[in-house]
């Protein structure tokens, strides 16, 4: 297929635009908090003169995070995060409406990585990462532009465990705010978001029932939650597989069965990692897993599902269906991975619902608002998002819900406050 490059953009098709276009303008209907910030935002002029980039999955509600940003009076360009989680359609409309993107659907991990070059070229002031791919390719390959990069915004539990790590040992280069570790992110985005998109991914690729069968969590955070809580609502038995204690202990009290995933692998029809970590799921787990098993990952990079164990245990593989790879093993048992082994919900759907994006993508453009309009330079660590832009989302939201909530009066603040009271 020939390519186009655009507005210093590099695309697949630019003729695709117009039905981009249409998401966009649906999820902008659905996500009033970003509404009011764009208003704001257009007055304001906070980004103006400033060069964002933004690497995000390349979907619909992405794209108008980016075009609010851009309605701030910043020049923006835009990156994949997921090579299977880009929508051509939608980047050709970012490129129609004047913002740069460096992206197609399905690029090799050559050209992915090539199109984080491009993107860095445009030499950002700020960025919005999601997993730490831009921000560990400037740290290793892109030093040059540590002094121009301002700061910046981190999106996932992934990318703030980078993030940490660097800053741990003293090699992060610029201020980033962990926009994941924000209560009306993890609460909302993680639990909500997460446990709705996954199955919907999974339920449209495999157009299978999900009650009465038996789904394995790996992993008991406010994603696995959302997971496993979504999947009880399908009307399915869960296993949770832990190697945390407590999370152990909370999962068990919700409801749901714990045990190792040695022996939750013999049980399970349906498998979703949530965990962050790589190898969850690996050659001893597949070898005792029953026939017509399928595997699927919600966590960001695609090292949960062990897939060179995988092809070294089949004896033949093709897709069966989009987004279905069949593994048959030496014994004649079948076992499924979905989309390649990354992120479900994006890879094989359309990610989380506009009305809980609103929210997660409202707390990075406030972050970035909070990083521009510093008085000063912040020294370089890992920051929280500022609790009174947390506070604000929550407000906006519920405003935009038509829901009131109680004040307290100053004699119940003094109450609160004093230890005297009794």
């Amino acid at each position: 297929m020939a390519l186009s490059v655009v507005l210093e953009s590099t695309i697949r098709n630019i003729d695709l635009a117009p039905q981009g276009q249409l998401k966009i303008e649906w999820v902008q209907g659905h996500m009033p908090v970003l509404n009011q910030l764009r208003k704001e935002f257009e007055q304001e002029l906070p980004f103006k003169g400033k060069r964002v980039v933004v690497c995000l999955h390349l979907e619909a509600k992405t794209a108008y995070l980016a075009k609010v940003i851009q309605a701030g009076g910043a020049e923006v360009t835009v990156v994949a995060s997921n090579p299977l989680s880009t929508q051509d359609d939608v980047v050709a409309a970012l490129v129609k409406g004047g913002i740069g993107a460096h992206a197609w659907h399905g690029a090799t991990a050559e050209e992915y990585h090539q199109h984080i070059h491009q993107a860095l070229d445009f030499k950002p002031d700020y960025i919005i990462d999601d997993g730490g791919d831009l921000v560990s390719t400037i740290h290793r390959e892109r030093r040059e532009l540590i002094s121009q990069v301002k700061g910046g915004a981190e999106e996932t539990t992934t990318g703030i465990l980078r993030l940490k790590a660097m800053e741990q040992n003293g090699e992060l280069g610029f201020p980033m705010i962990a926009v994941n570790d924000a209560q009306m992110k993890y609460l909302f985005d993680n639990r909500y978001g997460t446990g709705q998109s996954v199955w919907d991914g999974i339920m449209r690729t495999t157009n299978l029932v999900v009650a009465g069968k038996t789904v394995v969590v790996a992993g008991y955070g406010w994603c696995g939650k959302g997971v496993a809580m979504r999947a009880k609502g399908l009307g399915a038995r869960v296993i949770v597989c832990e190697v945390d204690a407590i999370k152990a202990n909370e999962a068990w009290m919700d409801g749901f069965q714990v045990m190792p995933m040695i022996e939750a692998a013999t049980r399970g029809d349906f498998f979703v990692t949530v965990t962050g970590d790589k190898d969850v799921i690996r050659g001893e787990h597949f070898e005792v897993m029953k026939n017509g098993a399928i595997l699927a990952n919600a966590g960001h990079f695609d090292v949960e599902v062990n897939k060179d164990d995988l092809k070294a245990l089949a004896s033949e593989t093709r897709i069966v269906r989009p987004n279905i790879e069949e593994f048959k093993l030496a014994d004649g048992r079948k076992l499924f991975l979905l989309a390649e082994g990354r992120l479900v919900n994006l890879a094989a759907g359309d990610g989380h619902p506009a009305e809980v994006m609103d929210m997660t993508f409202a707390l990075q453009a406030l972050s970035l608002y909070a990083l521009a309009t510093q008085a000063e330079p912040l020294p370089v660590k890992v920051y929280p998002v500022p609790h009174e832009a947390d506070l604000r989302v929550a407000c906006l939201k519920l405003e935009a819900l038509g829901l009131q909530i109680d004040d307290l009066s100053e004699e119940q603040k003094s109450y609160l406050s004093n230890w005297v009271h009794g």
